[in-house]
């Protein structure tokens, strides 16, 4: 009886372990010795990850990839698929062939908002895009963005901003949104240092609020930017904002027809839908996530940042505030060809 006990323990042991090596695409994403050195990543180039999980976007997220491979700044795409049910044959005929930066498909044994933010071997640059496959960028814009990444590499930059902010009168952390400052880049189209996802995925500090995010398959952006602004090394940066034409097709305000929807001769029905950013409690349950984020971590490192990047507008003040203030010029130089 007790041997019969002991072997039922080792396999679901040996199960545990299978399920592991699994999700981890076979190995341990946080093994240093498996992720390339980080002085070799490339600094003038893009990694880019496209979040994919609905099929009736992929006419859109083909458009998507084809574009982004185009760009001269891009090293590889990555489409990471998180939909477990779709066939195989159906995802390499959606994909395209590339002329340019290499398109490369990985596939998630789980649908899990963790698996988006894993390091990988795959990345070669010190920075990368993370984008969802319902937004489309204007490739001016992107550039622009970078090239203000390149000289503020610890800060989230990006198209999509909004804040904390302390209720005063319930005297608690609240999600929302300011006209005239952020302290929360949302990670539907953001370039940050590949290093953060290291840090998102594999800093025990973080593990109760990675288990939060996976729980309430939300916040996964909010956590991130706490991730950016505990940044230790020169103390961390309030996100950047930059201005551009960028269509986010998960918004129903959006309901004109896109360039990349009409190249690919699917209707826009098809590609828009309900998404997270439309449930009546959406703000209320990041405002929740924020006050349990600081809760867990015992900090509250988010910083607010004024004003924008904008192309062909010289030099302007940027200032960010939080534990402490700084002040940072930012040169809007023409984009990077």
């Amino acid at each position: 009886m007790i041997q019969k006990s002991i072997y039922i323990i080792v396999l679901l042991l040996l199960h545990l372990i299978a399920d592991a090596a699994v999700v981890a695409g076979g190995s341990n994403p946080c093994d240093i010795g498996s992720l390339p050195d980080p002085r070799i990543l490339k600094p003038d180039r893009l990694t880019v990850l496209i979040s994919g999980y609905s099929e009736r976007r992929l006419p859109l997220l083909r458009s998507l990839a084809a574009l982004y491979s185009s760009l001269p700044y891009v090293f590889t795409v990555l489409v990471l698929w998180g939909n477990p049910d779709t066939p195989s044959q159906t995802l390499s005929a959606a994909l395209p062939i590339s002329d340019g930066a290499p398109i490369s498909l990985i596939r998630q044994p789980e649908h899990s908002l963790k698996a988006r933010f894993l390091p990988r071997a795959a990345i070669r640059t010190r920075a990368v895009v993370m984008c969802d496959d319902d937004v489309d960028p204007d490739p001016r814009a992107l550039a622009l963005a970078f090239s203000q990444w390149l000289g503020l590499d610890r800060a989230l930059v990006g198209f999509f901003a909004r804040s904390h902010a302390l209720d005063l009168e319930a005297k608690t952390w609240i999600y929302t949104f300011h006209h005239d400052r952020y302290s929360i880049m949302l990670t539907k189209l953001v370039i940050l240092k590949t290093e953060y996802l290291y840090r998102y995925s594999c800093w025990n500090r973080l593990r109760d609020a990675r288990g939060l995010v996976e729980r309430e398959r939300n916040c996964v952006a909010i956590l991130m930017n706490f991730v950016a602004a505990m940044e230790e090394e020169g103390g961390g940066e309030g996100p950047v904002l930059v201005e551009g034409r960028v269509r986010d097709w998960g918004d129903p305000r959006n309901n004109e027809t896109s360039s990349l929807i009409s190249a690919s001769g699917s209707g826009e029905e098809e590609i828009k839908r309900v998404g997270l950013s439309l449930r009546l409690d959406h703000r209320k349950r990041r405002g929740w996530c924020i006050r349990e984020f600081h809760r867990m971590l015992g900090v509250m490192p988010l910083r607010y940042s004024y004003g924008k990047v904008v192309e062909g507008a010289g030099s302007r003040g940027f200032v960010t505030r939080g534990a402490t203030s700084s002040t940072v010029i930012i040169n809007c130089v023409k984009p990077i060809n």
